[in-house]
């Protein structure tokens, strides 16, 4: 169990998590992590909580595998990202050599021939 900062106490307001922080008698609010249910439960003998408990951890359990699999969703979205910053500047070059080709083709110079004349 620890004690929430100013900021993430603004933060459960904003999601209306909590109606505002006088809701909370003007305090910091305390929060458990899933190992501090667990704790709890094994102290708490009743059926309805062990049943609470056990829907908690399964709800923190639900929110890891969430935040795994939006950190590697991030970690592709960037990898991607960075091949495209990379495929722009290779496209621009190649452009950039076909302008230079047809430019040449442009000015052509027309050369005397060389070799056997009638």
């Amino acid at each position: 169990m620890f004690r929430l900062n100013e900021v993430e106490t603004e933060i459960l307001v904003s999601q209306n998590a909590i109606p505002s922080k006088q809701a909370l008698g003007g305090s910091l609010p305390y929060v458990f992590t899933d190992h501090g249910i667990l704790q709890l439960s094994n102290v708490v003998k009743s059926e309805k909580a062990t049943q609470m408990s056990i829907k908690i951890i399964e709800i923190f359990v639900s929110m890891r595998e969430f935040l795994i699999n939006n950190l590697n969703s991030k970690i592709d979205i960037e990898e991607i990202k960075r091949r495209l910053d990379n495929n722009d500047k290779n496209v621009e070059l190649l452009f950039s050599y076909i302008d230079e080709l047809i430019d040449k083709q442009d000015n052509k110079i027309e050369r005397t021939k060389i070799g056997f004349k009638k």
